[in-house]
C-alpha cells in the first residue's frame, strides 16, 4: 500500500513543473500548507507565554488603552496593534488570531521565494519557501503568533522591494516596511543599518556614491516616517516620554539583565558563522553575487542583534530562517542530484516533517470525545471552572496561564504584572512608570495590598524561575498562610484567600 502511494506521489510530482509556477499558484499552496500545519494549534490556550501578553496587550488597545499606558510588555507597539485590529474586529477569537498568523507565515515564505527566485531556479525557491513554512510552524513555540513572525514578514517585504527596484521610490517604500519590522521588534534595526551601510560600501566600490546615497535617504525618510506615526498618538495623547521609554530605552536596559550574556549567544553565532563559512570556502553560495551578498549581510545583522541582547531563546531564529534557507538551499541544488531509488525516502520524510502537528490533530480529537470542545488548555479551562464556580475574578492573579485574563474579560493586578515574569525584572520597572523599585516589592504590593481573591499558579513548576529563590521562598509562604488550594484543573492550580 506504501509503495502504491509512494508511486502515485512521485507520478504527480515528475508532472508539476517548476518553471510554470506564478506567484499565486505559490501562495495557494504556501497558504493551504502553513494553514494544515498550524490549524490543530488554533485550539490551545497558548503555545508560548508571550503570545498571550501580545494578546493581553492588544486587547487594552482595542478598548482604547494605547500601550505602556494600562498594561507594559517590551516590545514596540506594531505588535500590540496586529493583535489589536484581529480583536476590534473578531472579538475574542483564538481562530481569527492563529489564521492571520498563518498568513503571516504564507507570505513570508511566498516573499522568500520572490528573493530565491531572483538568485536560482524557481524550484529551489519553491523548496525554500516549503521549508520556511516548517521552520516557521515547527520545532519548538513557533505554532503561535509571536513578534518575530509579524517582524520578519514586514522585514522580507521590505528586503523583496530591494531586490526587484532601484530607484528612489522604491527604496523609500521598503523603508516604510523596513520602519515597520523595527517597530515591530526593535533588534531588526541592527540588520536594517547593516543594508545602509552596505549600499554606502557598494556605491563607493561602484563609483555610484551619490546615487546610493540619495536612495538611502529616501530608504531613511519611508523608515522614520513609520516611526513618526508610530509615535503620534503618544505625543497628541501626551504621552511621548512613556512611549521613547518603553521602545527605545527599556530593551536595552533587558539587555543588561541579571541572566544575559553574549556568551551564551555563541553556539547560535558561531554554527551559523561555520554554516555560511563552509558553503564560501566550498564555493556553494557564489560570495561575488551581490544578492547573496545582501542576504549574508542581513544575517550578520541579526546575529550582531543577539549577541548585543545576550540572549537567543528559540522563538528568535523565526528572524533568520528565510536569510538561511535560500542560500542553504542554492548550496544543496549544487550537490550530486540523489539516486530515483532515493526519492520515495525524501517523501516519506517530507511527509513526516509536521509530526508535532499529527500528534496535535490527535489531541484535539481526543479533547473533543472526552470534553466536547476542541479548545484545550488550562488556560482556557481554568477560567471557566472559575466563571462556573463564581469564583471572585476582581484583581485575580495568574502566575501561570496569564491568558486567562483575555478569557475573563480581567486586566493583570499591576502594570508589570502583565507578563509574570516581568515581576521580577526590576531593571525595566523605571521604564514602566512603575511607583515600586523592586521585583519583591512588586510582589509584595500584590498580595499584600491588592490581596487577590483568586490566584492561579501551576502544578510541579515553580511559580518564578529556579534561580529566584527568594521570591520563590517568600511567595511559597504567603500561599501556604494566607491561601487555599481549592481546586485542581489539569495542571492549573487555583488558590483563594482565606480572610
Amino acid at each position: 500500500m506504501a509503495k502504491k502511494l509512494n508511486t502515485t506521489v512521485l507520478k504527480k510530482f515528475r508532472s508539476f513543473s517548476f518553471q510554470n509556477l506564478d506567484w499565486k499558484t505559490v501562495l495557494l499552496i504556501l497558504v493551504v500548507l502553513a494553514i494544515i500545519i498550524r490549524f490543530p494549534f488554533f485550539f490551545r490556550d497558548y503555545i508560548d507565554r508571550d503570545e498571550s501578553t501580545f494578546i493581553i496587550m492588544g486587547q487594552s488597545w482595542a478598548n482604547g488603552h494605547l500601550p505602556y499606558t494600562q498594561l507594559w510588555d517590551l516590545k514596540p507597539p506594531m505588535t500590540f496593534l496586529f493583535f489589536a485590529i484581529i480583536i476590534k474586529i473578531f472579538g475574542k477569537s483564538f481562530i481569527a488570531i492563529r489564521l492571520f498568523g498563518s498568513l503571516i507565515v504564507a507570505l513570508t515564505a511566498l516573499f522568500t521565494y520572490g528573493i530565491a527566485a531572483k538568485i536560482t531556479s524557481k524550484k529551489i525557491a519553491f523548496w525554500v519557501a516549503i521549508f520556511c513554512v516548517f521552520f516557521q510552524s515547527l520545532f519548538g513555540s513557533l505554532q503561535g503568533v509571536m513578534s518575530e513572525h509579524i517582524c520578519t514578514f514586514f522585514f522580507v517585504a521590505g528586503l523583496y522591494i530591494l531586490f526587484l527596484k532601484d530607484d528612489r521610490k522604491w527604496f523609500f517604500t521598503s523603508g516604510l516596511l523596513l520602519g515597520l519590522s523595527v517597530m515591530t521588534k526593535l533588534n531588526m534595526a541592527y540588520p536594517v543599518l547593516s543594508l545602509g551601510l552596505y549600499f554606502l560600501y557598494k556605491g563607493f566600490h561602484k563609483k555610484q556614491i551619490f546615487k546610493n546615497i540619495v536612495n538611502l535617504v529616501f530608504m531613511g525618510i519611508g523608515f522614520f516616517v513609520t516611526i513618526a506615526f508610530t509615535i503620534l498618538p503618544y505625543y497628541l495623547q501626551g504621552d511621548i516620554q512613556i512611549c521613547w521609554e518603553s521602545i527605545f530605552e527599556a530593551p536595552l536596559a533587558y539587555s543588561e539583565g541579571k541572566f544575559h550574556s553574549p556568551w551564551r549567544t555563541l553556539p547560535y553565532v558561531g554554527s551559523i558563522a561555520i554554516l555560511f563559512g563552509t558553503g564560501f570556502y566550498l564555493k556553494l553560495i557564489d560570495w561575488k553575487s551581490k544578492k547573496l551578498q545582501l542576504l549574508t549581510v542581513v544575517v550578520a545583522g541579526i546575529l550582531i542583534s543577539y549577541v548585543q541582547a545576550g540572549k537567543v531563546n528559540g522563538h528568535y531564529l523565526i528572524q533568520l530562517y528565510p536569510f538561511i534557507l535560500i542560500p542553504l538551499g542554492i548550496a544543496i541544488g549544487k550537490l550530486p542530484s540523489l539516486k530515483k531509488r532515493y526519492h520515495p525516502v525524501i517523501i516519506t520524510f517530507l511527509i513526516l516533517i509536521p509530526m508535532e502537528s499529527y500528534l496535535e490533530y490527535g489531541n484535539i480529537i481526543s479533547n473533543k470525545i472526552k470534553k466536547g470542545t476542541f479548545f484545550n488548555g488550562e488556560g482556557i479551562e481554568v477560567p471557566a471552572y472559575i466563571t462556573e464556580h463564581n469564583l471572585e475574578t476582581k484583581n485575580i492573579f495568574f502566575t501561570e496561564y496569564h491568558i486567562g485574563y483575555w478569557v475573563l474579560g480581567e486586566k493583570p493586578p499591576t502594570k508589570a504584572a502583565t507578563h509574570p515574569s516581568n515581576i521580577t525584572r526590576e531593571e525595566m520597572f523605571p521604564y514602566m512608570e512603575n511607583p515600586r523599585n523592586t521585583g519583591m516589592e512588586e510582589l509584595r504590593y500584590i498580595l499584600e495590598v491588592i490581596q487577590p481573591k483568586t490566584l492561579v499558579a501551576r502544578k510541579g513548576k515553580e511559580i518564578f524561575d529556579k534561580k529566584l529563590v527568594n521570591y520563590n521562598t517568600y511567595i511559597d509562604a504567603y500561599l501556604e498562610k494566607h491561601y487555599e488550594l481549592t481546586a485542581t484543573v489539569g495542571r492549573g492550580l487555583i488558590y483563594q484567600r482565606l480572610e
